[in-house]
């Protein structure tokens, strides 16, 4: 006849595998977060490039401007 408790070996097993899953579930969970982390730090630097291409692209726009200004002054225009 079978009693109700589990085999030892048998309770022992379903445990360790209980704890194994519990651990790759945690060991997952702090991958997910550098993931993120390095995604975050990407995005700042290409944050970054676009403004100081903004910054590039509008200081040749005053240049070329302030170039033409000079240039019609020369020709007696206003």
């Amino acid at each position: 006849m079978r009693s109700a408790r589990p085999d030892t070996a048998r309770g022992a097993t379903v445990r360790r595998l209980a704890v194994l899953a519990c651990l790759c579930l945690l060991a997952t969970g702090a991958a997910g977060c550098s993931t993120t982390q390095e995604k975050a730090a990407a995005q700042k630097v290409k944050a970054e490039r676009i403004l100081e291409a903004q910054g590039a692209s509008k200081k040749a726009k005053a240049e070329k401007a302030a170039r033409r200004h000079r240039h019609d002054k020369q020709k007696g225009k206003k």
